[in-house]
This record gives structure tokens, C-alpha cells and sequence, in this order.
């Protein structure tokens, strides 16, 4: 049977500082010709609506896709240039409406803010007038917030979850606990993250062994795609291709998608233990945190040379990677401690205190 594949427009494909049309072009004709039409992009994303319009909207008819966007209250000062939003998602992407329309990264610090905007009456008038045929919410944050964002607004379509085997337990994540929220209040389920922000597509060695000795010769993405596919109550898996090669892959296993088997389940099982004890930042690269950081800290990018370092224990070219990276002075030390970038964070990651540790670990001459 045909997977529910969706493809997630936040990390496509760059030249230079511009997204590669001709390159998204190809991946979205790619996706099509497989048998798959939905497209999942933001207002907050850089670029992705413009491009999507180039190298979707332009090039098909209307009836051949599903498009998705999304309204983050957070970029907004105020009700009205939150509204706006949606007029200025239509203008650049020339739509003409949006199959599903969410509220963004609705978290504990923020989602008053979308109450106070009165964002849930806008979304449901727009239903009403045609602008958006379906309307829903991305969430990161725990299950009673959830519970009670579904029971207050019962007529929500659907929810978009962060759920991946490896988070699937998780204490910030709640993966599980999550889903079987949704799932209770009989709410379809578009899955965000199923490859943990690319890091699910390239595991650790012990969890490759695991894996290559049930299913030899496969991609871990496939894995990870494939665990949160086989759940009930899941509309669209979203997974943020990069290049054609990524799209070519997930496509080729989703077109003919088999469910997990025992012994595929009894694998993940053994990884998720691995990944439980990992000391890794749980950062998906996702730079919701870079945004507004008044010292321009690449806080994603330190984080990955981070973890590299702590799973490889490579501490010279750890050290060598963040002097690069941080050359102007915008290194982890430089933090001011506003925290910011915590408000914003999907993850919940104490991310001043991790910047505390990069610091120290990541200069040269640092031991283990």
C-alpha cells in the first residue's frame, strides 16, 4: 500500500543564500509522479512560501495538491498584523486557499498568546469563508495543555505532533503521551520531526548494528518514517527533504509502504534504550532560537559540533569546527543570559546552560 508521505518545506535545498528552485522543482515533480500531493510550509520559514509557489503552484493545477501553512502568533506585535499573516501567506504563495491552515508552535509560554489575538475565532470565520478548508495547531509542549487546547476548541481538524521513535519516551517530548491524547479525542495526526531533524537518518554505530542486522541495506530515515507511518490516526508524515536523493528515498519506500513487523518493533525497542541514554542537546535545528538572539549565536550549529563531539569524542576537530564557526565573537561565551531563545525553543532545551557547557568544552585544549 501507498504511504502518507508529506513533504515539510523548512529545509529545502540552498545555492548560496537563495532556495534552489530548480532543484525543489525537481523534488516536487518527483513526489507527485510517486503518487503523493502534500506540501506542509510556514509564514515563519525563510524563502519556503515564494519558493513553493515557483516551484508548485506555478507549474500544477490547483486540484493536483494539498498545500499547508501555518500563523505564528510570535512573530506578530499585535491581533491585527497577526491576522495578516494569512493574507500575506496567499499573496506569496498564489494559492488562492490553503487545504489546512494552522496556529504554530503553540508551547506553554505562548499559547495565551494566540487566545488573547482571539486566533481561534479568525481561523474558524476563515473555514467559514473558504480561505482555509481545514484548520488545526502544531504543539510542543505536554499532554494536559493538549487535553485542554482539544477540549476547549472540539471543531480543530486536526494536530500536528512531534513524534519519532526516539522521543517516543522522552520527559520533554512525551511523544507517546501526546499522540494517545490526540488519538482519545479522535483527532487526525499530522506527524512533525519523524527523523528527529536529520539525526534519525544517521544514527549512532550501535543503533546502525541494531538495525542493519534486521533489515540490511536500507536507509535509517526509512526506519524512522516507517515507525510513525505504522501508527493509527496519522494523516501525513512530514519529513523535511533536502535534496533529491532524500526525496527519492523516502519516496521509493513509501510508495510501497509496509507497516513495522515483530522483529522491526523489537529493533526500535533496543534503539530507543540506546537513544534514552544518550547525553546528547536534543536540538533539531529547527533556528526558531536564532531569530531574535541579540548576539547572533548559531546556537543550532554550536549544538551539533557539541554533540559530535560528545559521540565521537573527535576533540581537536570539535575545537576546530567552533573556532571556525564562531570567528567574530559570537561564540557560545557570548551569551547574555536573556534567555529568549528559551521562550521559543520546541525542545524545552535549557539552552543558556547547555551554551555554559559548549563554552568550555568546545575550546581548544578542552579534555574530556
Amino acid at each position: 500500500m501507498k504511504g502518507n508521505l508529506g513533504f515539510g518545506l523548512m529545509r529545502l535545498p540552498h545555492k548560496g543564500l537563495s532556495i534552489d528552485i530548480k532543484q525543489t522543482s525537481e523534488m516536487v515533480d518527483i513526489f507527485l509522479e510517486s503518487g503523493f500531493n502534500y506540501f506542509d510550509t510556514a509564514f515563519i520559514y525563510p524563502g519556503s512560501e515564494d519558493a513553493i509557489r515557483k516551484a508548485l503552484v506555478e507549474r500544477y493545477p490547483r486540484d493536483r495538491f494539498i498545500l499547508a501553512t501555518k500563523l505564528m502568533a510570535n512573530a506578530a506585535r499585535n491581533e491585527e498584523k497577526a491576522k495578516q499573516e494569512l493574507e500575506t501567506s496567499l499573496k506569496r504563495t498564489q494559492a488562492g486557499y490553503f487545504d489546512y491552515y494552522l496556529l504554530h508552535c503553540l508551547l506553554d509560554q505562548n499559547w495565551k498568546r494566540y487566545e488573547k489575538f482571539n486566533l481561534w475565532d479568525f481561523v474558524k470565520e476563515e473555514k467559514e469563508k473558504g480561505t482555509i478548508k481545514h484548520y488545526g495547531f502544531s504543539f510542543h509542549a505536554g499532554p494536559d495543555l493538549l487535553d485542554k487546547l482539544l477540549t476547549d476548541h472540539p471543531d480543530v481538524d486536526f494536530v500536528q505532533l512531534q513524534i519519532n521513535y526516539a522521543d517516543w519516551e522522552n520527559r520533554f517530548v512525551q511523544s507517546r503521551k501526546n499522540y494517545e491524547v490526540a488519538r482519545k479525542h479522535g483527532k487526525q495526526i499530522v506527524v512533525m520531526e519523524p527523523v528527529k531533524g536529520g539525526k534519525l537518518a544517521n544514527p549512532p554505530a550501535s543503533v546502525k548494528k541494531i538495525f542493519d542486522e534486521v533489515n540490511p541495506g536500507v536507509s535509517y530515515a526509512s526506519w524512522a518514517i516507517r515507525f510513525v507511518a505504522s501508527l493509527d490516526g496519522i494523516m501525513a508524515v512530514l519529513s523535511g527533504m533536502s535534496n533529491v536523493e532524500q526525496m527519492r528515498d523516502n519516496t521509493s519506500f513509501m510508495k510501497d509502504f509496509e507497516p513495522l513487523n515483530d522483529r522491526e518493533r523489537e529493533a526500535i525497542i533496543k534503539a530507543q534504550k540506546i537513544y534514552s541514554e544518550l547525553p546528547e542537546i536534543p536540538c533539531t535545528s529547527c533556528r526558531y532560537c536564532t531569530k531574535g538572539c541579540p548576539k547572533n549565536i548559531p546556537i543550532p550549529d554550536i549544538f551539533s559540533i557539541m554533540n559530535k563531539r560528545t559521540i565521537t569524542g573527535k576533540l581537536e576537530e570539535c575545537a576546530s569546527e567552533y573556532a571556525a564557526l564562531t570567528s567574530e565573537g559570537n561564540g557560545a561565551s557570548a551569551c547574555i543570559k536573556c534567555r529568549q531563545c528559551e521562550n521559543v525553543c520546541p525542545q524545552h532545551i535549557k539552552i543558556t546552560e547547555e551554551l555554559e557547557k559548549c563554552a568550555g568544552s568546545l575550546k581548544p585544549g578542552a579534555s574530556c
